[in-house]
C-alpha cells in the first residue's frame, strides 16, 4: 500500500522527469539558472528517497519498527495502476530490501552528477541537464518497477540519455564509444525481451489450464508466487534457456568478463556527469537484475550455472585489476577497477546464500560511493590541468594536501582497507563464497587475489601522482580544493567512513528480503539447511 493514500514512490519516480520538462520553460542561455534549478529538482528527489527509507525502516517490516524478526517482508509503498490490462501489464512500483539502497544510491548521487556540469560543460547546458534528469527517472524506474514489461521499458529508456551524453559531450572517441555502448547493451536487452515474452506465454498457458480464460500477467511477484506454490513449473530446458536470456542482458550491463569490452571506451570518453551515472549507478542494473529475476525466477538454472559464472567472475576480477594497473589514463583506470569490483559482486550473488547476497548488495552501494568519489577526484584534476595522464603528475601532496588526503582515502577504500566501506562487502562476499554449497574455497581464493591486486594498482596511482618531488612545473601552480569541491567530495568521503564503521545501516534493511529470497529458493533446490 502507499503512504496514507499518497503515492510517495510515484512522486519520487517522476519528479526528475517533471523537472526536465520544466527546464525547457526556463529562458535559454542561462546556464547557472539551469544548473541551480536541476540541483533543486535532484535535491527534492533525494529528500523524497530519504523519506521512503525512513518509512520503510520504521514500518512494521523495518528494523526500527518490527516486533521480532521479520522473514520475507512484502513489497512496501506499492503503487498499482492498470496499464495494458488486455496484456496483463500494469504500472506497479514497490520497494523492499533488495532495491531500497539502490534507489537511495541513485537519488543521492544525481545531485553530484548535476553539480559536475559546472564550469566545463556550458555548451547546451540545458540539454545536458535535461538528459541527466530523464536518466534519473529511468534509473529509479529500473529499481522500483515490479512489472516485467514496465521494468523493460525503464531499462531501455535509461540507455537513451546516456548514449547522447557520451556522444555529444564526450571526449576523444566519443562517437565510437557511444555506438558501442548502445549496440552492446541493446543487443543484450533484446534477448531479455524475448525471455520476458516467453515467460509470459508459458505462465499464461500453464495458469489457463487451471483457470480457463486466465489473461496472463507480467507481474513479477505473481509469477514467482505461482512458481513457489507449484502451480507454474518450468521444464529444465525452458528454465535454462530463459535464465540465459535474462542473464545475457544483465551480464553485458554489469560488464561481466568477457562481455566488458564496451565499458572502458564508454567510461574513458564519457564526460564526468555521464560516467558518474554510468559507473556508480547504471552498472548496478545488471547485478540487481540477476538477484531480482535470475535467482527468484530460475533458481535451479542459477544453481546449474553458478560454477561457470563464478569462473568468469574470478577471471574478470583478476584480469580487470591487472589491466587497471597498466593504465596511464586515470579515468580508464577507474573503469577497469569498476569492472573488477562488479565481477566481485557477481561472485557474491552466485554463492547462493544469505551471506554472499547480503555482501553483494552492500558492495553495490559501496562501489557506487567509492567510484563516484574517485571519478569526481579525477575530474577535479582534469579541470586544473586538462589531462588525466598519470605520468603528468607527481608530488601533488605538497601542492594539494586536501585533495591528496581525499584521494588516499578513496584509493584505500577501493583496496578494501578495514574500517572503510569497501572492506565490508568484499569480506562478506568472500565469506559467503567460502561457505557456498556450489562454490567453495577455490573461488574465495581467486577473489582474495583480486583484493591484493586492487591494493597494488591503488598504491601505484598514489605513489606516481602524489609522492616524491614536483617534477613538472605545470603542477606547481595547481590550486587545492575549492569550498564547493570540499563540500561535495567531503560528503562522499564521510559516507565511505560511516559505511565502513556502521555497515548495519545498510545490512539491517537488506537482511529480511535476502533471507526471504533464499528461504523461497532453498526448497526448490532441496537444500534448506545448506543455503
Amino acid at each position: 500500500m502507499n503512504l496514507l493514500g499518497f503515492p510517495l514512490l510515484s512522486v519520487l519516480l517522476w519528479t526528475p522527469a517533471l523537472g526536465a520538462l520544466l527546464l525547457l520553460a526556463l529562458p535559454a542561455g542561462r546556464a547557472t539558472l539551469h544548473r541551480w534549478f536541476s540541483l533543486a529538482v535532484t535535491g527534492i528527489t533525494a529528500v523524497l528517497a530519504l523519506t521512503v527509507a525512513f518509512v520503510v525502516a520504521t514500518g512494521p517490516y523495518g528494523p526500527l519498527g518490527q516486533n521480532g524478526a521479520v522473514t520475507n517482508p512484502p513489497l512496501q509503498l506499492v503503487d498499482r495502476v492498470a496499464w495494458l490490462p488486455s496484456w496483463g501489464a500494469s504500472y506497479v512500483v514497490g520497494v523492499d530490501g533488495l532495491n531500497l539502497w539502490l534507489m537511495l544510491l541513485t537519488a543521492l548521487l544525481a545531485p553530484f552528477a548535476v553539480a559536475a556540469t559546472a564550469s566545463r560543460f556550458t555548451r547546451q547546458s540545458r540539454a545536458m541537464l535535461g538528459l541527466l534528469l530523464l536518466a534519473e527517472t529511468a534509473f529509479l524506474g529500473v529499481f522500483l518497477a515490479q512489472d516485467m514489461l514496465l521494468f523493460y521499458v525503464f531499462y531501455e529508456l535509461a540507455l537513451v540519455p546516456l548514449v547522447f551524453l557520451v556522444g555529444v559531450w564526450g571526449g576523444a572517441g566519443r562517437t565510437a564509444a557511444a555506438m558501442k555502448l548502445f549496440l552492446y547493451t541493446f543487443a543484450g536487452s533484446v534477448l531479455m525481451l524475448v525471455g520476458i515474452i516467453a515467460l509470459y506465454v508459458l505462465h499464461r498457458d500453464a495458469m489457463a489450464a487451471l483457470t480457463p480464460g486466465y489473461p496472463g500477467t507480467f507481474n513479477l511477484a505473481q509469477i514467482v508466487a505461482d512458481m513457489r506454490s507449484g502451480a507454474f513449473v518450468l521444464a529444465p530446458v525452458a528454465e535454462r534457456l530463459l535464465f540465459g536470456a535474462f542473464f545475457a542482458a544483465f551480464a553485458v550491463k554489469l560488464a561481466l568478463w568477457p562481455l566488458h569490452t564496451w565499458l572502458p571506451d564508454a567510461y574513458g570518453a564519457a564526460p564526468t556527469p555521464a560516467v558518474l551515472m554510468l559507473a556508480a549507478v547504471m552498472s548496478k542494473f545488471g547485478t540487481y537484475g540477476l538477484i531480482r529475476f535470475n535467482l527468484a525466477l530460475f533458481p535451479q538454472a542459477a544453481e546449474w550455472a553458478a560454477p561457470a559464472i563464478a569462473v568468469l567472475a574470478v577471471i574478470g576480477i583478476i584480469y580487470a585489476a591487472m589491466v587497471a594497473f597498466a593504465q596511464s589514463d586515470l579515468q580508464r583506470m577507474v573503469a577497469y577497477s569498476s569492472v573488477s569490483h562488479m565481477n566481485f559482486i557477481v561472485l557474491g550473488i552466485f554463492a547462493l546464500n544469505t551471506i554472499g547476497l547480503n555482501g553483494a548488495l552492500f558492495q553495490m552501494v559501496a562501489h557506487g560511493i567509492i567510484t563516484a568519489l574517485l571519478l569526481l577526484l579525477v575530474a577535479a584534476l582534469y579541470e586544473r590541468r586538462g589531462i588525466r595522464e598519470l605520468s603528468s603528475f607527481g608530488g601533488l601532496w605538497k601542492v594539494m594536501p586536501a585533495y591528496s588526503s581525499l584521494t588516499l582515502l578513496a584509493l584505500l577504500a577501493a583496496a578494501g582497507l578495514p574500517g572503510l566501506v569497501g572492506f565490508v562487502g568484499e569480506f562478506t562476499i568472500m565469506q559467503g563464497v567460502f561457505l557456498s554449497p556450489v562454490l567453495g574455497w577455490p573461488f574465495a581464493l581467486g577473489a582474495a587475489v583480486g583484493v591484493v591486486l586492487a591494493a597494488v594498482y591503488a598504491l601505484r596511482w598514489f605513489r606516481a601522482a602524489f609522492m616524491g618531488e614536483v617534477e613538472n612545473s605545470a603542477n606547481l601552480a595547481l590550486a587545492d580544493l575549492t569550498r564547493r569541491e570540499r563540500l561535495a567530495l567531503g560528503s562522499l568521503a564521510a559516507a565511505v567512513v560511516i559505511g565502513g564503521l556502521f555497515p548495519n545501516l545498510v545490512l539491517a534493511l537488506t537482511g529480511g528480503s535476502v533471507e526471504g529470497l533464499i528461504a523461497n529458493v532453498a526448497p526448490i533446490l532441496g537444500r534448506v539447511a545448506g543455503l
